[in-house]
């Protein structure tokens, strides 16, 4: 591979990367009790918890909840980068990533 390749193929690499910056994924967990934003960079955006749904009796569920859903924040984030970086994978091999 050529060195104009590579620069084109790491451009491509950095604008996908921009694009998951700005993707944000939103998982709720206990009919909205417990939100997790996260970006497609794997990056927390937030975490929301509604006071209103939560039983201050019961902490080990909030607990659980919040894990669940941060769990499968970075699944699907993982899934979506995975998803944009597919067409780009074998090329990827040639410039040693």
């Amino acid at each position: 591979m050529s060195r104009i390749d590579q620069a084109k193929m790491l451009m491509k690499v950095k604008k996908i990367q921009k694009e998951l910056e700005k993707e944000v994924i939103r998982i709720e967990k206990n009919n909205g009790a417990v939100a997790v934003e996260i970006t497609g960079e794997q990056k927390i955006k937030k975490i929301h918890i509604d006071p209103k749904q939560i039983d201050l009796e019961d902490i080990s569920q909030l607990e659980r909840n919040l894990e669940d859903a941060v769990r499968e924040a970075i699944n699907t984030s993982q899934r979506l980068a995975a998803e944009k970086m597919q067409p780009m994978m074998g090329s990827l091999g040639s410039l040693g990533l």
